[in-house]
Formats: structure tokens, sequence, C-alpha cells
């Protein structure tokens, strides 16, 4: 019994981990992903380009899709990453150790966000590991990816204080500042679910790349809205028919 209530971290290394996912699980990680995609503070109605680190199958990129944003995926679980291709998620796709660092060139992404994976930095699944040092590599190398003035938002579980501590001292170290953002604090359940670090390289955000595509918001047009409705049916979700009046622009109600 008491195996059951191990930390996944504890049980295996993240790339041998359980494929199986619960709708329950399915539904906390479309909330994360959305508390996240929140604390990014992006532009309204305006496509980004965002990393997702720790995607695993493309359940937070799925949301990020659906936000109309671009995104490009990073997991250490090569099967994960077979079961977002099975999925056909719309985001790139790349097998990485993200302890190895961010192979990314300076300034591409407007933003990032990670659900449940910067925690397994903390833990030296080989004799080579050494979780501060793979933290800053992290830290140091997607700083440099994230262009100027945009957020990283990571949800984690951290096991205790000093895990966090040695977590957020190794992204100070690497340039970045912020804190960390509790909700539901005096909920024991809600805490665990909703335990958040905010960490943004600067106070001020920079227009995201893809704004204004086609003179327009892209967010609004009857083209956006059919594409995510085509998407949604290939998800197997329920979608409402499409008429004619499908995308059409409602007059104010004054």
């Amino acid at each position: 019994m008491a195996s059951s209530c191990r930390r996944p971290e504890h049980t295996a290394p993240p790339e041998v981990v359980s494929l199986t996912a619960f709708s329950r699980m399915i539904e906390i990680q479309t909330q994360m992903s959305e508390r996240a995609v929140e604390l990014l503070s992006l532009p309204e109605g305006q496509a980004c380009f965002l990393l997702d680190v720790g995607c695993g199958s493309g359940l937070s990129g799925d949301y990020l899709t659906e936000e109309g944003h671009y995104w490009v995926g990073v997991d250490i679980s090569s099967a994960m990453l077979d079961v977002a291709l099975d999925r056909e998620v719309e985001g790139d796709l790349l097998l990485g150790d993200m302890g190895q660092g961010m192979p990314f060139r300076p300034g591409t992404f407007d933003g990032c966000i990670s659900i449940s994976a910067l925690q397994w930095l903390c833990n030296a699944d080989k004799r080579s590991h050494s979780p501060p040092k793979r933290l800053y590599t992290f830290f140091s190398t997607l700083y440099s990816s994230l262009a100027r003035g945009s957020r990283a938002v990571f949800q984690l579980y951290p096991e205790n204080s000093e895990q966090l501590e040695l977590i957020t001292s190794q992204a100070m170290r690497a340039g970045f500042s912020g804190g960390m953002v509790v909700d539901y604090p005096n909920s024991t359940k809600a805490k665990k679910d909703g335990l958040k670090t905010l960490i943004s390289s600067s106070l001020s955000l920079r227009r995201c790349r893809f704004n204004n595509m086609k003179g327009k918001s892209v967010k609004k047009g009857r083209d956006w809205i059919m594409e995510k409705k085509d998407r949604r049916r290939r998800q197997g979700k329920n979608v409402r028919p499409d008429t004619k009046y499908t995308g059409r622009q409602r007059r104010p109600h004054f």
C-alpha cells in the first residue's frame, strides 16, 4: 500500500514512467496548462510561439493549440512523444533531456510553460547527474532561448522547501527573477494540484511575433473557428454541427 503513495520521480526515471492516462489526470493537466498560460500574461487574441518543456503526450500542447498559439514540445521520453505523434498534435516535437539544456537559438520563444516536469531535475537518476548543475544548465539555456521580456511558468510539486530553494536559486543564478504562486493555499488537495512557480525574465512583456496575422485577430475569424472545430473532431470530441451562423460575428447588444 505504501508504494502507491510514492512520488512518480522516485519510482523510476521520467523516460520509463507509465503512459497510462486517466480522465482525471487529463482534466488536471488541462487546468494547469490554462493557469500557466494565464500567468504568462500574453497579449490577448494574438498567436505566440511557445515552448512546452516536458510536453509528454501533448496534453498541454492541445490547450496551446486551442488558444491559437504555435508551440514546440520537448520531452525525454520517446514513448511519450510517440503517443503525441499518434494523437496528431499540431506542435513540433523534440526528444531531449532538459537537464542537458535547450538547443534553441537566442530569442526564439515568446514564452515557456512546463507542467509537472521541473522537479525531475532535482533527482540524480545517474551517477553523473548533479541536480544543481543540471538545473543551471536548463535555466541558463532556456533564458537565452526566450525573447526579451517574455516569461516562463513552471507548475511543479517540490518535495520540500530545500528542493524549492534549489530550483529557485539556480533559476536566479541563470538570470531569472520572479516568485512562487500557490493557488488555494488553505486546501491541501488544491495546493498539491495548484502549486506553480512563476519565473519571469523581465517586468515588461514584448509583443508576440505572430500578432495581427493577416491584419486581424487570430482568434476571431471564421477560418480559425472552422479549423478549431475540425481539430476537435479529429480528436474524437463532440462538436456542434456547422451552420450558416458558424463564425459569423454577432452584433453588439446595447
